[in-house]
């Protein structure tokens, strides 16, 4: 579908992957990084085969993080840092805004950006020897940006822990605390990931589609303010046509016959 110098991207059987390739840096996500990321996952939204990305890297490195030389700058002058961040913001939105599930496979370190960037992934699938970590604080930079998505993941104490001391932390102990969906050998984790992507595809893209909307919408509510569009979103769901073919589907005991719109 598309190369570069710091990406590959593919695209098959409703599957985009996207690699990060720019193992000199271990994947640092530098402010054209970033740009070249943001425009690969928000391409296709609208192509009805897209049914989810699939985000991954080649070497050691997930990503380990930002990239430090540009923060080596006049103090007089902010604009880049604005950039950069501004940027970033819209990047890490973009993964939520995603109309698929975008599956984060981390094969390795992925540090404070970098574990920004896994942590707003909808799902997560890391290798054992997978490390994440959030190391800003040791180099006089605490990690407050990564830690946005990070402390609406995991508890608050792992959190702190985590962004104060800058240790890492392992992919076992990450899918503990619910920052990792699954963890497998290496060798396990191109079939987790098909796995995973098989079992997406298998269902209705409007669906899906719908239901991430609705549980980034309720995530920040009070229970009693979700439960009351959570009525409205029962309601409206099961009375269009792909509700109901799901459920006549299942009382007919066959495969439901999706349209993936309505």
């Amino acid at each position: 579908m598309g190369t570069s110098s710091l990406f590959d991207v593919s695209f098959s059987s409703g599957i985009k992957t996207i690699t990060m390739k720019d193992t000199r840096s271990r994947n640092a996500l530098s402010l054209n990084m970033q740009k070249e990321l943001y425009k690969y996952i928000t391409a296709d939204w609208d192509d009805k085969k897209l049914r989810a990305i699939v985000l991954q890297a080649e070497g050691p490195a997930f990503s380990s993080g930002h990239n430090l030389k540009e923060f080596n700058f006049d103090t007089n002058d902010k604009s880049l840092l604005e950039e950069v961040f501004k940027m970033a913001t819209k990047l890490m939105l973009s993964i939520t805004e995603c109309p698929v599930p975008v599956i984060a496979c981390v094969n390795g370190i992925a540090a404070a950006a970098g574990c920004q960037l896994a942590a707003q992934c909808d799902i997560v699938v890391a290798s054992d020897k997978s490390l994440f970590s959030t190391p800003g604080v040791s180099v006089g930079v605490f990690c407050s940006s990564p830690g946005i998505p990070i402390s609406r993941t995991i508890p608050r104490k792992l959190a702190t822990y985590m962004l104060t001391t800058g240790l890492p932390i392992t992919a076992t102990e990450a899918k503990s605390a619910g920052l990792v969906s699954v963890v497998c050998p290496e060798d396990q984790l191109k079939g987790q990931v098909e796995k995973i992507c098989a079992a997406i595809t298998a269902k209705s893209r409007y669906v899906v589609t719908k239901g991430k909307r609705f549980y980034y919408r309720q995530i920040d509510m009070t229970m009693k303010e979700a439960y009351k569009i959570g009525e409205l979103e029962m309601i409206e769901r099961i009375s269009e046509s792909e509700g109901q073919e799901g459920l006549k589907s299942f009382i007919e005991k066959r495969k439901p016959n999706w349209k993936h719109s309505v």
